[in-house]
């Protein structure tokens, strides 16, 4: 079975030189002569065609062999990103933390992408809204900011995702509290007397309660890599995954593609897990009153599939006076997350203006009082 870096890897019918998926766009481009080539279409309707993944038998590892494939990964030994280089490509750098890489010579099976969201902001899109919100830091080292608008290309990888659909139905059981007062009287100190006045108290009365919701889930959205934090990635939604498009390679080309590290079963449990928050949720409202406490949530689980896909987001690795920065940007909507930098200068300035504020102030103060 051919590698991704060969499926990835289309030559301009004009000059030969390789084209790249121009963002926003439905075509294939060569920078080198120009020529365009259009991405065919689809069949179907978009996220209507994307095919769902039965989950059970992805889990006792059965799924049917066109749904897997082998492939050869870079592995970054800092951050552990695993990811494909296109063309002939022996070494590269990590697109989330800069460290330098060289190809495994292993490979690995893996379930193949259903879908994938195409790059819809071009670079120059993406690193004036990395610009922008690097200037809105306060704090934020100036030379960063100005090494980040005018430093290295951006780099465009397919981060990989799973979706997970379920229908559930779920027993529980607990108690609703309904608030209601009582008129006490006390006594309170007015200008050195006590007098005896009366006031409202709240307070709570529980009953048990039992019954039933139900919930169907549809693609609830997990990471399924560890080189991002979850902070980073969180902040990246929402994402609109009715521009899912059926996978095609071609997509790919001219990006870098993010292999899964977080396997099916464990990101199937992390779901789980977000469901049941939305499920505590629902239990609560069905309660109602004015407080709840849930002692039992059994959950039935049923209908539940998945899918692989891939999202589009650029990245940026700094270097700046020794230290590294990581920052990313959403593909499809430009929203920007990163590690935020701190200018110790800034800091130091601002707390001196402060305590010069304050020693004015306080000088004005006792000139006035004298």
């Amino acid at each position: 079975m051919a590698g991704p870096r060969d499926e990835h890897h289309y030559p301009c019918e004009s000059c030969g030189a390789d084209l790249r998926f121009s963002p926003g766009e439905t075509r294939l481009v060569c920078d080198h002569c120009g020529h365009v080539q259009d991405i065919p279409r689809a069949t179907g309707r978009g996220v209507a065609h994307l095919h769902e993944l039965d989950l059970e038998t992805a889990l006792r590892a059965e799924l049917p062999e066109p749904e897997m494939e082998e492939r050869q990964t870079l592995s970054c030994p800092n951050c552990g990103a695993q990811f494909d280089l296109e063309g002939e490509h022996h070494a590269s750098e990590c697109p989330f933390c800069a460290t330098p890489v060289v190809v495994d010579t292993g490979s690995r099976r893996l379930i193949k992408p259903q879908g994938v969201i195409p790059f819809v902001l071009p670079e120059a899109q993406a690193r004036a809204a990395l610009g922008n919100w690097l200037g809105r830091l306060w704090f934020a080292p100036s030379g960063l900011t100005q090494y980040a608008r005018k430093g290295r290309r951006m780099r465009g990888v397919y981060a990989p995702f799973w979706t997970f659909d379920a229908s559930t139905r779920s027993a529980y059981a607990g108690h609703r509290g309904d608030y209601y007062y009582e008129t006490r009287t006390v006594n309170v100190r007015v200008d050195g007397r006590t007098e005896r006045r009366t006031q409202q108290v709240r307070k709570v009365r529980w009953h048990r309660v039992a019954g039933r919701v139900a919930r169907a889930f549809d693609d609830v959205l997990i990471y399924a890599a560890r080189s991002l934090p979850t902070r980073y990635t969180d902040a990246l939604k929402p994402w609109d995954l009715s521009a899912l498009r059926p996978y095609r390679p071609d997509y790919l080309s001219g990006f870098e593609a993010e292999g899964y590290t977080v396997e099916l079963r464990e990101g199937h449990y992390l779901a789980r897990a977000e469901m049941a928050h939305v499920i505590a949720s629902d239990v609560r409202r069905d309660i109602g009153g004015d407080e709840q406490r849930v002692d039992r949530i059994d959950t039935d689980f049923s209908d539940e599939t998945f899918k692989h896909v891939l999202l589009p987001v650029w990245t940026a690795a700094y270097k700046y006076r020794g230290r590294s920065f990581r920052f990313v940007v959403n593909g499809q909507t430009g929203r920007v997350q990163g590690e935020r930098p701190w200018s110790a200068w800034k800091i130091a300035f601002a707390v001196i203006a402060v305590a010069i504020i304050l020693a004015i102030g306080a000088y004005i103060g006792q000139m006035q009082q004298g």
